[in-house]
């Protein structure tokens, strides 16, 4: 192996536990911030509403912030600036009186996650590059998913630790734990930083684009749009499970930790098939996903909603790796950003609407929620097998 690609590798690697602390952070405060607001005051329609629109920031603000990465090439201080914030966002959350505050302090930990997304991806892309972008961006969702289940396994312990203390100490007590990850997530990212000040050094040169590029990027988007607007947020999926008794509050949680390891598993898998056949691979993970919405919403059994939730995990783990090493693939590096910025911008936007009308029709029709999920990433597939056949016809130079 060249030192490059070692050198490659281990910038991976190390962004990847970046990413690991940076979620172990989000996720620990995600699982108490709805109680935690409800027990400062704030009805259901306000915990919806901010979490919806925070979300909203979250995706949308990427287009923004892709755009000034690109046009500056300001990636790492972008990245650390987005990451920073969470100092002051999530231990911050044990130190305010009012629900109005907490909420203006989720926002602020979305506005970082926009800030930080675009130029965090494009950095590792770089490395991608020569480490392979498949198994890069896998290696970077398996280590983001073991942050996405220790997080809320840390703050759980501190609120049992703490049991006999007023419940509203118990959740500032967990919250104030957080800043333990958020000071790994900063030293982790520095580290980085002062090891490899440019990583764009390890994409030498520019492959030649595809003449149809910008044409197959909008079908590519178009196609995750599909997809983002079939696939239920876990959310809906434990809202069922509790709702139709088929499996208790104290398993669930198992449920959604055993689901995000086998999202790394399957970020590791997916990730490696796609440096070897290219989108293709999401085509497939799409039409396996897609059976989870009849096993998790049709059928009346403990078992068979956690096959559906395993179909889900997988679908999100092959998301999560082959969507930001597809966009490496296609994209020029100098454009990179923007296009990382535009993608989820129109992800997101796609899976909040797609989860606002899932969520309608469950209260009037579980088969037409199975339907509308399963049609709407079913449609995906044909889009992605002609962007993949296109992608792979050779470019004139080349």
């Amino acid at each position: 192996m060249s030192d490059t690609r070692r050198h490659a590798k281990t910038f991976v690697v190390l962004m990847g536990i970046v990413a690991l602390f940076g979620d172990m952070t989000y996720e620990g405060a995600r699982g108490l911030v709805g109680p935690y607001l409800a027990l400062l005051g704030a009805s259901a329609t306000a915990v919806g509403f901010a979490a919806g629109f925070g979300e909203f920031l979250g995706y949308g603000l990427r287009l923004v912030t892709g755009w000034v990465g690109d046009k500056t090439r300001a990636y790492w201080p972008l990245v650390i600036f987005g990451y920073a914030l969470n100092f002051i966002a999530v231990p911050g959350l044990a130190l305010v009186g009012s629900w109005q505050a907490a909420v203006a302090l989720l926002l602020l930990e979305r506005i970082g996650k926009a800030i930080r997304s675009p130029a965090r991806s494009t950095l590792v892309s770089f490395a991608a590059s020569e480490a392979g972008a498949g198994k890069s961006f896998g290696i970077d969702e398996a280590l983001d998913q073991i942050g996405a289940v220790s997080g809320p396994l840390l703050t759980a312990l501190v609120i049992w630790v703490v049991r006999d203390e007023p419940l509203t100490d118990r959740y500032r007590a967990a919250f104030l734990v957080l800043m333990l990850p958020v000071f790994l997530n900063l030293a982790f990212l520095l580290t980085a930083r002062r090891r490899f000040p440019r990583p764009e050094a390890f994409e030498q040169g520019e492959r030649p684009a595809h003449p149809e590029l910008g044409k197959l990027f909008r079908w590519y988007v178009a196609a995750v749009m599909l997809i983002g607007l079939g696939f239920a947020d876990w959310a809906l999926i434990a809202f069922h499970a509790t709702r139709a008794q088929l499996m208790t509050a104290a398993v669930l949680p198992l449920l959604y930790a055993g689901a995000m390891a086998a999202d790394a598993i399957a970020a590791l898998l997916f990730g490696s098939w796609f440096d070897r056949r290219g989108i293709s691979v999401l085509a497939f993970s799409t039409a396996v996903s897609a059976l989870f919405a009849p096993l998790v919403f049709l059928v009346s059994s403990g078992w068979l909603l956690a096959l559906g939730g395993l179909l889900w995990a997988i679908g999100m783990g092959a998301h999560d790796s082959v969507f930001k090493a597809a966009v490496a693939r296609m994209v020029p590096k100098a454009e990179r950003g923007r296009a990382y910025g535009i993608f989820f911008a129109f992800f997101g936007g796609a899976w909040w609407v797609g989860s606002s009308v899932m969520g309608y029709l469950y209260d009037r029709s579980l088969s037409a929620l199975v339907v509308f999920s399963v049609v709407t990433q079913l449609a995906a597939v044909p889009l992605l097998l002609f962007v993949g056949r296109r992608l792979a016809q050779p470019t004139a130079g080349a």
